[in-house]
């Protein structure tokens, strides 16, 4: 019976904010309107400006090439690093000049950071040029948001403390016709001492099977051929359902969808990968052999004061198993230089990880004090000049093991799906393999979102070179 009433309280929202978009269409068609948005931070903000831009085309709204052209420009904002909070403070700043010039121009923010109330607290008071601040957790309302702001004349402020319901079936609009990204799950329980994502995003809640598998059907008959299913922490999707069903069980029904070619995912937790969503890897002919594994830390001691439940030894040991099953597989990771407390050793431990694991690339970070985590208030901060020397190391070991595995594609054959025109090269053109590795061609556009077969003819340290057979 909750199912059923929990569907309905979505299905009838959706028609509210569809009905709101309908007005909005009418109301603005004639002004010929354009927007413009930026992305800061992860895929899951990449997958929520889609539907932002779903939303705003159907109003009526263009995308405008530049900025500094739009009517409308929207900021979908990041809070894990403080530096890319500095980047939109400068940003919104800069705009109060131009607005002041293009009066009519709308400006608007959203995301992770405006979850924080230190956040709000200087948009209130330092940025009144601001027309819509709204959050993660009603980013379907923004037509009603967008009306209410016409209607009223003045600046609408709309936070919510929590997730109150997953409203389905919204317009979105794509980067690419031929992949794309699927929400499964919202929210995180994990509390990383260094993390401000359960803070901002909420906690757990996974989508029902049924809307998750009718979007992806839905996707492939619009083109789509491959699909990366979206979680904070993939492994535990299934928290809240009535029905239980694990990830490897949801993983499986995906599968069995008819034209998509491949599966892949972001991103799982070390601490819970199942040996059941193993075995179903090893024996998919869709899912991708690629596992994004966060490491954070190589040092035991400090995976233990950043809370992320294992060892470096269980690490190794879960690295080893699927290994063991998938011995093709290409393992990426995060990595965080510089958590207070860090010692030399703490370092040269997560450097072992990586000659270790033979990581094909990671994405390593600065620790960055994010005010209300545990870890902000933790005595012991590294300084700045120490942190820099460390991160040239693990940068090292990384250049080291990733050109290693690059070379050991050279003079092999893969299927290859074409993703985009190369950024410099006009006659050439860029795609992924199975395992993520990143491999430049000569072709033309008219390859893009097709699989051809490529042997590899060149390596260096983060991509390959080959060529159509």
């Amino acid at each position: 019976m909750k199912r059923i009433n929990s569907v309905a309280v979505s299905h009838e929202e959706a028609t509210r904010q569809k009905a709101i978009i309908k007005r909005l269409k009418h109301r603005l068609e004639e002004k010929q309107l354009t927007y413009y948005i930026t992305t800061f931070g992860c895929q899951m903000n990449a997958h929520d400006s889609e539907m932002i831009k779903g939303i705003l085309e159907d109003i009526g709204y263009r995308e405008a090439s530049q900025e500094l052209e739009a009517d409308f420009v929207i900021y979908n904002t990041c809070a894990v690093r403080e530096n890319a909070e500095q980047r939109v403070y400068g940003r919104i700043g800069h705009l109060k000049s131009i607005k002041r010039k293009k009066p009519d121009m709308m400006i608007a923010l959203c995301g992770c950071m405006m979850q924080q109330p230190t956040v709000i607290q200087e948009l209130k008071k330092k940025h009144k040029h601001i027309d819509l601040v709204f959050g993660t957790h009603n980013l379907y309302k923004l037509a009603e948001l967008l009306e209410t702001r016409l209607d009223s004349g003045s600046t609408v402020y709309d936070i919510w403390e929590a997730h109150k319901e997953i409203v389905e079936d919204l317009p979105s609009i794509r980067k690419h016709k031929f992949k794309a990204s699927v929400n499964i799950m919202y929210g995180c329980n994990n509390f990383c001492t260094y993390c401000i994502v359960p803070y901002v995003r909420g906690r757990e809640r996974s989508r029902h099977p049924e809307d998750i598998l009718k979007e992806v059907r839905d996707l492939v008959v619009d083109g789509v051929v491959e699909i990366v299913l979206l979680g904070q922490n993939v492994n535990s999707y299934g928290t809240g359902l009535d029905m239980p069903m694990t990830f490897a069980e949801l993983i499986q029904e995906v599968e069995k969808i008819d034209g998509l070619r491949r599966i892949r995912f972001m991103t799982p937790h070390p601490k819970d990968l199942s040996d059941d969503l193993i075995e179903v890897m090893a024996d998919s002919q869709k899912i991708c052999h690629h596992v994004h594994l966060p490491i954070q830390s190589g040092s035991s001691r400090l995976l233990k004061a950043m809370n992320r439940h294992y060892t470096k030894e269980s690490y190794l040991d879960l690295v080893k198993r699927i290994k063991a099953r998938i011995p093709e597989v290409a393992i990426t990771t995060d990595i965080i230089i510089g958590f207070p407390t860090e010692t030399e050793a703490d370092n040269d431990d997560t450097i072992d990880v990586i000659h270790q694991v033979e990581y094909n690339t990671a994405y390593t970070f600065i620790y960055s004090k994010r005010t209300g985590t545990p870890a902000a208030n933790m005595e012991d901060q590294v300084p700045e000049a120490i942190v820099k020397e460390r991160f040239n190391k693990i940068l090292e070991a990384m250049d080291i093991v990733s050109l290693k595995n690059s070379e050991k594609h050279v003079g092999n054959t893969y299927e290859l799906l074409v993703e985009e025109v190369n950024h410099k090269k006009a006659d050439w053109v860029s795609g992924r393999l199975k395992d993520n590795h990143l491999v430049h061609i000569q072709g033309d556009e008219s390859l893009i979102g097709t699989f051809v077969n490529v042997k590899i003819t060149g390596s260096k340290t983060y991509y390959l070179v080959g060529e159509i057979i």
